[in-house]
């Protein structure tokens, strides 16, 4: 595990570091298997194998046929084609032109649905309760005739929350809509099965898995109506264009198999860090708030920011000053980050805004220690009482 400085890190929501195991995988093949997929001899049979063992791997991972799953560039790219490719094809086929997207959706899905409501369509936005979940009853009374495609992620990236996704499955599948569910932030870490979970469309991704960046993958159910996002050759079964990446594939492959095989041990462990800082920080920090909802949260992310009624000028530098502290943290997002914004996740669930720019999110990992969790805490700790002196608190 590399280290930068005796810093520590615990933004696994954003990134995880590569697994040894996934690296040794990724090196044979780019050594040894440099032969283009799609090509009829032997050097690209031999790569066809790897892929199409890859692409069985992952889809038994999630409860998936092998050909229901395409692969993709990240998350990012998964979730614009489960998006345009849908609503394309669903207002080309059935003359339906509008979205629902729940309030608190991953940029790649909140930017995706603005640019296509400048081409035509028609975009409702599920609000959230303070605890970031959405409600199934609300997501029906927003349902009309025309209604396209239903988008809700599995877990939030910013504050953990799980959301109920088999309950808004069941009215999606009453009104015969396509539902499109983010799941970048839970395959391999929370269970995640598509025939359960009754979704027609899901993304995931290999960063966030100890797997490499820059690959992911779409599951796209027999049947769904989908337009292709790339245009090109007929790799992917003609659902998207361009030489696959053998490497990268594989890499992902094998973080997603290590992911299944570990998953219990590690949320066990990284559940067990979130309760002890979450305890540490709400006793030692007066007008502390935890974000999420703690009956339906993911295990490796604690979300904290500073009561405005309590702290009258919430400091924005809090994420600079932990990094310099040698604590690597977030804000929310790592997509984000270089904006001054609050979060739109917060604000969303009627945080206030000067309470919204001091949140902090901490995520854990399987190469994190319980002495790092211990050090981030009494570092953020003593971060706050010495940026707001005493006369800066309301007694």
């Amino acid at each position: 595990m590399i280290r930068t400085d005796n810093h520590i890190y615990l933004d696994y929501a954003a990134t995880t570091p590569l697994d040894p195991r996934v690296a040794e995988v990724m090196v044979m093949q780019l050594k040894e298997n440099y032969g283009n997929a799609s090509s009829v001899h032997a050097f690209g049979r031999k790569a066809k194998v790897v892929l199409e063992e890859s692409r069985e791997t992952i889809a038994r991972s999630i409860g998936a046929d092998t050909a229901e799953v395409f692969f993709t560039s990240g998350g990012t790219e998964a979730d614009n084609h489960a998006l345009v490719g849908a609503a394309f094809a669903q207002r080309r086929v059935a003359g339906k032109d509008h979205l629902i997207v729940s309030a608190i959706e991953h940029h790649a899905v909140l930017d995706c649905v603005a640019y296509l409501s400048t081409l035509g369509f028609c975009v409702s936005y599920l609000p959230v309760d303070e605890r970031g979940r959405v409600q199934p009853d609300v997501l029906r009374e927003l349902i009309t005739p025309r209604t396209a495609l239903v988008s809700i992620m599995h877990a939030n990236n910013e504050i953990g929350t799980i959301q109920p996704i088999e309950e808004i499955s069941t009215i999606t599948k009453e009104y015969g809509i396509i539902f499109h569910c983010d799941a970048v932030q839970t395959v391999g870490k929370i269970p995640v099965d598509v025939a359960k979970l009754g979704v027609d469309l899901l993304s995931m991704s290999a960063h966030k898995i100890y797997g490499p960046k820059g690959i992911g993958a779409i599951f796209i159910r027999k049947g769904t109506p989908i337009d292709a996002l790339l245009h090109g050759g007929a790799q992917e079964r003609k659902h998207r264009a361009g030489t696959e990446n053998v490497p990268l594939i594989a890499g992902f492959a094998k973080a997603i198999e290590l992911a299944d095989g570990e998953r219990t041990e590690i949320y066990d462990r990284v559940a067990s860090m979130r309760l002890s800082l979450r305890t540490k920080l709400l006793q030692s920090v007066p007008g502390l708030v935890v974000h999420g909802d703690e009956q339906h949260m993911l295990p490796h992310i604690l979300n904290v920011s500073l009561n405005s009624s309590v702290y009258e000028n919430n400091d924005e530098s809090l994420l600079l000053n932990m990094d310099l502290r040698g604590v690597a943290v977030s804000s929310g997002s790592a997509c984000t980050s270089g904006s001054v914004q609050p979060s739109h996740v917060l604000m969303a669930m009627r945080c206030d805004e000067r309470s919204a720019r001091s949140a902090i999110r901490f995520s854990f990992g399987k190469y994190t220690t319980i002495e790092e969790v211990e050090r981030a805490g009494n570092t953020y700790i003593s971060l706050i009482q010495s940026i707001y002196h005493q006369h800066t608190v309301h007694h």
